[in-house]
């Protein structure tokens, strides 16, 4: 993928007259970017509703488990857009898979003037790894650089193993999906000319499966073989063929479904 270079804006600094941390603060929501708040579900009951409406809160994330949700609710859906996700504080919850939608949602909020909040059970866990792997993807940076931002303003968190592993997995991810947005159509065919072995036999297999939907083929062939090339220079060697089995199951079933 050479001549494709990726460019991130830069953190916003830390307010020099920030608060000192209490404990009592980690049962409020703080704002760790311009617009961009994390807290605990207490920060967002109906009791709250005056301190949401001060901060201009227009769009909220709601975290949790279907088994919590007698008690951790969307309070206010007359008045805030919500994003409800059915997430267990398990380190073997598959949160990757909800970071493009949540990224999306707020995305959408900050571009058209709004703000969100982002809470789960106690603000530490759960809500904490979506704003880091926010922070990652929108600003380029590592995990370990992100959780430092966000421990800045909302000291109390502390994800899950499970979840920070699969933040740390998450970079490959997103930069390749970010690098395939960049490349032009020589690029992409340069990367796949450079790509030999098992991976090629895989697909060739996959093609004849796909008959006349080959085009659809070619498209995910694109992607994933850039998606390799990026976890190749970031993951050892049997994380990348995890990655890749997965990938052409997924591949796969999509065909058989056309």
């Amino acid at each position: 993928m050479e001549d494709v270079k990726l460019e991130f804006p830069s953190l916003p600094q830390c307010k020099e007259d920030a608060e000192e941390w209490t404990y009592p603060m980690r049962r409020e929501m703080q704002e760790i970017l311009p617009g961009l708040f994390l807290g605990p579900y207490s920060s967002a009951m109906k009791s709250k509703l005056p301190i949401l409406q001060k901060h201009g809160i227009t769009h909220i994330i709601c975290i949790r488990q279907n088994i919590e949700a007698n008690f951790i609710k969307p309070n206010f859906q007359q008045l805030f857009r919500y994003l409800v996700l059915d997430i267990a504080d398990n380190p073997v919850e598959n949160i990757i898979r909800f970071f493009p939608m949540s990224k999306e949602f707020i995305d959408g909020s900050l571009q058209t003037g709004g703000k969100v909040l982002v809470h789960g059970n106690a603000g530490i866990s759960r809500s904490a790894a979506f704003v880091i792997a926010y922070i990652m993807e929108t600003f380029g940076v590592k995990y370990r650089d992100a959780f430092a931002y966000v421990q800045e303003r909302r000291f109390c968190i502390n994800p899950n193993a499970g979840f920070v592993h699969q933040l740390q997995e998450y970079e490959a991810i997103y930069l390749a999906k970010l690098t395939i947005q960049m490349m032009s159509p020589l690029q992409i065919e340069r990367s796949l000319s450079v790509h030999s072995g098992t991976t090629g036999k895989n697909f060739f297999f996959l093609e004849e499966k796909a008959g006349e939907n080959s085009i659809f083929l070619k498209k995910e062939k694109r992607y994933i073989h850039c998606l390799l090339e990026v976890m190749l220079k970031s993951l050892n060697v049997q994380k990348t063929l995890l990655y890749w089995s997965s990938f052409s199951l997924f591949i796969f079933l999509k065909i058989s479904a056309l």
